[in-house]
């Protein structure tokens, strides 16, 4: 009898630790819903230099953002930022689709536009940061 209940604990134990493998075995997803919610957030409030700051800082070094490029976010307000679909891909990037609402501030006229969000975790930094740009609400 006491060996079927040591060889249940062992079974239980090794269980345990295989969970805790598998939870650890991935990049910190937690930290990467943060950043999310931050971006996000960022976003919806209008804080695009704040956003700009969850953007990877090879992409900032390398796409740097102008005042004037800063002052026409001020030109817009931002009504609606909806998550459409997120795909985790094969080299471990996540791919958000988002919906994203904008008024601007000047002829009140509302539009909506389509931006797709790529995350990509450093393990240097161990951070997850947004490999790509701000949305662009400009374009023609």
């Amino acid at each position: 009898m006491t060996v079927r209940i040591r060889a249940a604990w062992l079974v239980l134990c090794l269980c345990v630790l295989a969970l805790a493998g598998c939870a650890s075995s991935g990049h910190d997803t937690n930290q990467l819903d943060r950043n999310q919610y931050a971006y996000s957030a960022a976003i919806r409030w209008c804080d695009f230099e704040g956003a700009w700051m969850l953007v990877d800082p090879k992409y900032r070094e390398e796409h740097p953002m102008s005042d004037l490029e800063l002052e026409r976010y001020k030109q817009i307000q931002v009504a609606g930022y909806r998550d459409m679909a997120t795909q985790t891909l094969p080299d471990g990037d996540v791919v958000r689709e988002i919906q994203i609402e904008v008024v601007n501030r000047h002829t009140l006229t509302q539009r909506s536009t389509r931006y797709t969000e790529r995350w990509h975790y450093d393990p240097e930094s161990k951070t997850w940061w947004l490999a790509v740009g701000l949305p662009d609400f400009f374009e023609e």
